[in-house]
């Protein structure tokens, strides 16, 4: 019998830990406002951050760097929201510094 018992125990052990690891990704949900593609957000070039009106009456911001690095939750300065940005990489404008080159290499090119 003692098997038994030590089964159940390992079950139920099972069982909390799976619920509790539910519970923790249902907590990291409730903290996500909304999810917005990010084709709905505006892109300011100068500041380089997209950014999504938010209910409070200021606005998500996320910069174009943090979503090249792999952030997709933008937060809004003003309250506790957050959203998740959907997009996919390949899509996000160029990096400044990187057009800011090609277009200098272009320049030489036709001067040279």
């Amino acid at each position: 019998m003692p098997s038994t018992t030590t089964t159940a125990a390992a079950t139920s052990t099972m069982m909390n830990l799976t619920a509790s690891s539910s519970s923790a990704n249902a907590t990291e949900d409730l903290d996500i406002y909304d999810e917005i593609e990010i084709e709905d957000m505006t892109y300011d070039s100068v500041l380089e951050i997209y950014h999504y009106p938010c209910p409070c009456g200021d606005r998500f911001e996320i910069a174009i760097a943090d979503l090249r690095a792999g952030e997709d939750v933008a937060v809004c300065p003003s309250c506790s929201l957050m959203i998740r940005v959907i997009f996919e990489p390949e899509d996000l404008p160029e990096d400044g510094n990187k057009s800011k080159q090609k277009k200098e290499e272009r320049c030489d090119k036709l001067v040279g």
